[in-house]
């Protein structure tokens, strides 16, 4: 958790830090609470500018949350409220969008049940 709100309390100033913090984050984050919470505060800062860290955020974020507690969370955080209206587009163009709708919904299920 501190890594985490070093994160949040320093996210104007810690750029060049961000690959050891996203890496002690991976190390000592068990559960993806952390990972994801980061990644969904980092994407609604500002995306652009902390994109490459989303991604390694986001890839443990679902390899470790095995009780699908968070990475369902990032959907809408990360792709946006309408990514219900693209799933298909986005599972093809973007593994973690793929693997977490995978996790979510391991049936195929349909957004119509939702």
């Amino acid at each position: 958790m501190a890594t985490y709100e070093y994160i949040v309390n320093n996210f104007e100033t810690c750029s060049e830090q961000m690959p050891e913090l996203v890496e002690n984050l991976k190390r000592v984050d068990l559960t993806g609470q952390f990972l994801a919470s980061s990644a969904r505060f980092l994407a609604a800062v500002d995306k652009t500018t902390y994109l490459p860290w989303l991604s390694p955020l986001i890839e443990a974020a679902i390899s470790k949350d095995r009780e699908r507690r968070y990475i369902g969370s990032l959907l809408e955080a990360i792709w946006g409220a309408d990514y219900k209206e693209r799933a298909d587009e986005l599972k093809a163009s973007d593994d973690n969008f793929r693997r977490i709708y995978k996790r979510i919904y391991p049936e195929g299920a349909a957004f119509d049940c939702l």
